[in-house]
Formats: C-alpha cells, sequence, structure tokens
C-alpha cells in the first residue's frame, strides 16, 4: 500500500466510525502504524520512517478515537516496548531487537473490559521460514 492510500484508508475508516458509532466490535489487522515511542525500538530514529511517522499516527490516533476504540493490548500490557515485527533485513533479529508494533487488536468501549490476556508470541519470529510478523492475541470473556 502506498503512503497516500494508507492516509485515505485511515481517513475513510474515520469518516465511517464518525457516522455509526461501532458497538460490541472487535477490530484486528496489521494496521502497519507503530503509534507509541515504545512500540519501535527507537523513536527518534524512525520518526522519518514509515510505520511511526507523526502524520501516520495522528491519523491513526483519528480513526481510533472517532470509534472510541480501546488499544486492547496496551490496555493489557501498558508499559514498556511491544513489538509484533522486526525486519528480515536484520541478520539477528532478535539480538537487535528493531522491532515494531504494526499488528493491533482494538475493541470498543462496551466490550474492552471483557479482554483480558494479551499476548505477542515473538518466539514465533524465530520459526523456520518465518513471517516478519508474529501473532497477537487476546481473550475475551463475552
Amino acid at each position: 500500500m502506498k503512503f497516500g492510500q494508507k492516509l485515505d484508508f485511515l481517513t475513510e475508516m474515520r469518516d465511517v466510525f464518525h457516522a455509526e458509532n461501532p458497538r460490541k466490535s472487535i477490530m484486528v489487522g496489521d494496521l502497519n502504524i507503530a503509534p507509541r515511542e515504545d512500540d519501535v525500538w527507537n523513536h527518534k530514529a524512525l520518526l522519518k520512517i514509515v510505520s511511526h511517522t507523526p502524520v501516520e499516527v495522528e491519523h491513526l490516533a483519528q480513526t481510533q478515537d472517532a470509534g472510541k476504540w480501546v488499544d486492547v493490548t496496551r490496555n493489557d500490557i501498558p508499559e514498556g516496548r511491544l513489538f509484533s515485527w522486526w525486519s528480515y533485513r536484520s541478520p539477528d533479529w532478535d539480538a537487535a531487537d528493531k522491532g515494531r508494533r504494526l499488528d493491533h487488536i482494538w475493541a470498543t468501549p462496551d466490550i474492552a473490559n471483557a479482554a483480558h490476556g494479551s499476548k505477542i508470541l515473538r518466539p514465533v519470529r524465530g520459526w523456520e521460514q518465518p513471517s516478519d510478523h508474529v501473532p497477537v492475541f487476546a481473550s475475551f470473556d463475552l
């Protein structure tokens, strides 16, 4: 996806959420944006790198706010560096640990309190022929 298309997609989602506030909903996926400083290995170094630029982070925040979405993973794991993606370019991804949290689980406020047990399965990145993304999980008692 091209950068402009990503911003257009977020704007469209924001507008949909403003028009019809989602309820009893869970949204998951690779949003390809690491919003927080501790969602990247080096905030300052990545400010001009796609996935952590201020314009992307702002668009994502507007989208999240429009639907009143709760970031379930960060609700469960509020502090510390947290990554779900590591580049294939790093010869030793685990030692370098230059990751980003690009994969998200959001829930609407009416069910967000039912979420718990979030985890990111970092060891999967070390499997033979892995994806550059690892699974992100949360449980919901609904």
